[in-house]
């Protein structure tokens, strides 16, 4: 299970770091839509199906990747801790 948690850092299997904003709902469809915010650059927006948020990584096609998900939720330690 990859669980969602909202303004919480994801790594992407191929290293970067993203905060999830929050879950949306397309207006046609209403299929459920990650909203994302890149942590590096500009920092842009992101939108991408929640299914493929939270799907497995295709260890076929990478097969060096050690990541379970696409994105993975990170246990980011306070350095006040």
């Amino acid at each position: 299970m990859n669980p969602i948690i909202i303004n919480r850092i994801y790594r992407h299997f191929k290293g970067d770091y993203y905060l999830l904003v929050d879950i949306a709902k397309h207006s046609e469809t209403g299929e459920d839509y990650v909203v994302y915010r890149k942590l590096y650059d500009d920092g842009s927006l992101w939108v991408r199906p929640l299914d493929m948020f939270i799907e497995e990584v295709d260890h076929d096609k990478y097969p060096e990747v050690e990541q379970k998900y696409r994105f993975q939720l990170q246990d980011i330690k306070s350095v006040r801790d």
